[in-house]
């Protein structure tokens, strides 16, 4: 095994951080490149309120990478509960607000909190420019703010950012030309994976990289972003922001019980359809059993790292 693969992984919310969990144990070598958009609960308060870039998804990100599980992982991750102003609020969103306070800087603190947690590999915000997520609907409606575009009861055609192609973090374009793997995905296609390529240089990055590119499809749909999306729709929006076609796409390969999908479909998520037949044939389909499939559906952080490594981490 090689413990010093570069590995790169681009997305946000609970998506991303669940795939660093497991890529940890496989190499010490990982960038995250995290989004920057969202602007709903503890982030998007402590954004309006500090005029500062939203710190859950990066807090997330940075517990995933680190050494081990203990009572610092477990104190960035307590969240204030009651019914006070702190009620809602993680610890390490609160740390991260208060680095960036006492330094002005948003990258101090997320510096900070990876000493001290002493992850492996680094977490890297996207851009630190304050960018609002917008999306073009197929009415024709544009809506700016991605917990109103989650909401919003259309379907997506396009996203944008403003300001338009924010320039990218210190970094980030540097880890993209150097990675051996580069992995998209899972997590929310359009307010949590494409935003990061609409970023100055990144998807540029990252066509020009000689890294094997990867697409982790989603295993169920996203009410309000991917309703009725199959695998081949979810890896063509990819390859469109990207411009270039991904060298792998991982599928899973369960047969999810049936009481789980009866649950998720009460939310309005369903599985997404494997129409592999439809998908570009030079990507090649990785199908493992890579479900986490207890109390809800989701991919399994060790058996997805696993089938990364297995079928793409080769000479």
């Amino acid at each position: 095994m090689d413990k010093n693969k570069k590995i790169v992984g681009i997305g946000g919310g609970t998506g991303l951080s669940t795939l660093l969990e497991g890529l940890k144990h496989w190499t010490k070598n990982i960038t995250a490149i995290v989004t920057v958009t969202d602007d709903g609960g503890s982030s998007g308060r402590l954004r309006k309120d500090f005029n500062m870039l939203p710190p859950g998804d990066i807090r997330n990100c940075i517990v995933a990478l680190a050494e081990s599980s203990s009572l610092l992982s477990e104190l960035f991750q307590y969240r204030f509960k009651g019914s006070s102003s702190l009620s809602g609020h993680p610890f390490g969103n609160l740390f991260i607000a208060a680095m960036n306070e006492i330094t002005g800087s948003f990258a101090k603190g997320i510096l900070e909190a990876s000493h001290i947690l002493n992850i492996k590999g680094q977490v890297l915000p996207a851009t630190l420019e304050n960018v609002v997520l917008g999306a073009v609907f197929a009415d024709g409606t544009v809506v700016q703010g991605q917990t109103k575009i989650i909401s919003y009861p259309s379907p997506i055609r396009k996203i944008f950012l403003l300001p338009e192609q924010p320039k990218a973090y210190t970094g980030v374009i540097h880890a993209c030309a150097e990675a051996e793997i580069i992995i998209l995905g899972p997590g929310s296609l359009f307010s949590s994976v494409l935003p990061n390529l609409l970023v100055d240089g990144v998807a540029q990055a990252i066509r020009a990289s000689r890294a094997k590119k990867v697409y982790v499809s989603n295993i169920m749909t996203q009410p309000g972003e991917t309703d009725g999306f199959s695998a081949s729709q979810h890896l063509a929006e990819v390859e469109k922001y990207l411009g270039c076609r991904m060298d792998y796409v991982l599928l899973h390969a369960s047969t999810i019980p049936q009481h789980l999908l009866q649950k998720h479909a009460r939310s309005h998520s369903y599985e997404v359809k494997q129409d592999r037949a439809y998908m570009n044939r030079r990507t090649k389909i990785i199908r493992e059993e890579v479900v986490s499939g207890h109390k809800f559906i989701r991919h399994d952080p060790l058996k997805t790292a696993k089938a990364i490594f297995k079928n793409v981490s080769k000479p």
